[in-house]
Parts: C-alpha cells; sequence; structure tokens
C-alpha cells in the first residue's frame, strides 16, 4: 500500500544499469540536501531481467562520482507489478519503458505513472539511453536527470506540502 507517511519515487529504465540509477542516486542526493529523506523515499528498477543484482554501469558510477553522486551501492532489480502498491510516483526514462509499464499497472493504481522528464525544463521528452555510446551520453544523461530531479521535488513539496 501506498505510505501516507512518506512520499516515495520509483524511476525505471529498461536495465537499471545506467539511466534509472543515476536519477536515482541523483535525486536520493538532492533529497538529502534539502532535509527530506525522512518524507521521501527513493528506488530504481527496470522493465528487463538483464542485469537483476548487479551494481550500475561503471561508466555511471564514474561520471555521477565526477558531480558528486554516490550509485556504488545500488543494484539493479526488475519491476513488478507490486511496486504500483508501493509508489507514489512511477517514472520511465523513455516511452518504450512507460508502455512496458502500463501493462504492469494494477487497475486501482493512484499514484502518477509517466515519463520523468515532464518535471524538466528541457525540449527533450525522454532520457536516451547511452549504453552503447560513449561518455559523453551518460554526462548527458545526468544533465537531464538534474533538471528533472529539481521540477519533480518542487512538484512533490509542492502536491505534499513538505
Amino acid at each position: 500500500m501506498i505510505s501516507k507517511d512518506k512520499v516515495s519515487v520509483l524511476f525505471v529504465c529498461l536495465g537499471n544499469i545506467c539511466r534509472s540509477p543515476s536519477a536515482h542516486g541523483v535525486f536520493q542526493t538532492l533529497v538529502e540536501r534539502q532535509g527530506l529523506s525522512d518524507r521521501i523515499s527513493v528506488d530504481s528498477a527496470g522493465t528487463a531481467a538483464y542485469h537483476i543484482g548487479k551494481a550500475p554501469d561503471p561508466r555511471s558510477i564514474a561520471a555521477a562520482k565526477s558531480r558528486g553522486y554516490d550509485l556504488t551501492r545500488l543494484r539493479a532489480r526488475q519491476v513488478s507489478a507490486d511496486d504500483f502498491n508501493e509508489y507514489d510516483y512511477i517514472l520511465a526514462m523513455d516511452n518504450e519503458n512507460l508502455a512496458n509499464l502500463k501493462t504492469l499497472k494494477t487497475d486501482g493504481y493512484r499514484g502518477k505513472l509517466g515519463l520523468f522528464l515532464d518535471y524538466a525544463q528541457s525540449i527533450e521528452s525522454e532520457v536516451p539511453d547511452p549504453y552503447y555510446g560513449g561518455d559523453a551520453g551518460f554526462n548527458h544523461v545526468l544533465d537531464l536527470v538534474e533538471n528533472a530531479s529539481t521540477g519533480l521535488l518542487m512538484s512533490i513539496q509542492r502536491d505534499h506540502r513538505l
């Protein structure tokens, strides 16, 4: 059941080793810096089971570390239908993963299911998958994630009066 005491956020990409753990780490750090860890919980998952139990991609870890974010404790997991009972916000990195989430969504889900970049001041609507590219892609992901994280936190604070 969705907690009334804590706002819960789940970031979702395909394998849960690049985009969603980056969003997880950035947003968690922002929440901590705002002193809201007791009011907001953060997690990440993937729609596919490719990397369950694995750490984020080393390139994601390095790019995040260069900006002061620690992703080393995160481990990949696959999203499940039960997540719709646990999370107030389930935010996909792209339209394909959003479509996959919609097939898992339970009928009674009353949280917010959508694209993470809906909270960004950006002309891009999807966080591109950097997996098959170079380091610049991982830094671009962080640019987008930092922007959207700020917007998401402002929205949560406004909507939940935090």
